[in-house]
């Protein structure tokens, strides 16, 4: 219903709108600087002949411009593309590991991916203890690929704090 309205206002006297802008008067150049309308003025007092050629309609040049024929077809537009990806199967969904069932925090998580918390809790288990958090136990607990968590044991670690001792203090010499 809104369109309609909205149609309707759009074309509303739109002949005689159509008819006033182009019977307006046509734009006229811009205004030149001073120093080149010197040089023009001598120039097309020196060679009249220009004023005539700038003028005059060259009837070559305009067969050749209405011989020219344009075919051309859009390309797919990306609005198309994301419409058809939009009507693809829903994903699955899991809870997350913590179980901090917080509903102003609550997000599901899509599988085959984890939150830093579960990232950084999987990353120090498995550092703690590696012959129990295996990658093998990783994948089936979190549902990843195999692949990803061999490359986020290989390449991530967590933060370490080490404390020393106050023998141990002493040994550092300061500088």
């Amino acid at each position: 219903m809104g369109a309609l309205v909205i149609r309707g206002i759009r074309n509303f006297n739109l002949e005689n709108r159509a008819e006033r802008e182009i019977s307006k008067m046509k734009p006229s150049l811009a205004p030149r600087h001073p120093s080149t309308s010197n040089l023009l003025q001598e120039q097309i007092s020196d060679y009249p002949e220009i004023k005539g050629e700038i003028a005059r309609k060259d009837d070559k040049l305009l067969s050749f411009l209405k011989d020219v024929y344009v075919d051309s077809k859009d390309p797919v537009s990306s609005l198309q593309v994301k419409a058809a990806e939009t009507c693809q199967e829903p994903k699955e969904f899991r809870l997350s590991k913590d179980h901090q069932f917080d509903m102003i925090n609550m997000k599901s998580i899509p599988k085959g991916k984890i939150s830093v918390v579960e990232a950084l809790t999987l990353l120090n288990n498995h550092k703690l203890y590696p012959e129990t958090w295996t990658a093998e136990k990783i994948v089936q607990e979190y549902q990843l690929e195999q692949k990803d968590v061999n490359s986020l044991l290989k390449y991530f670690v967590t933060f370490e704090v080490k404390i020393f001792s106050p023998e141990d203090k002493k040994a550092i010499q300061s500088k």
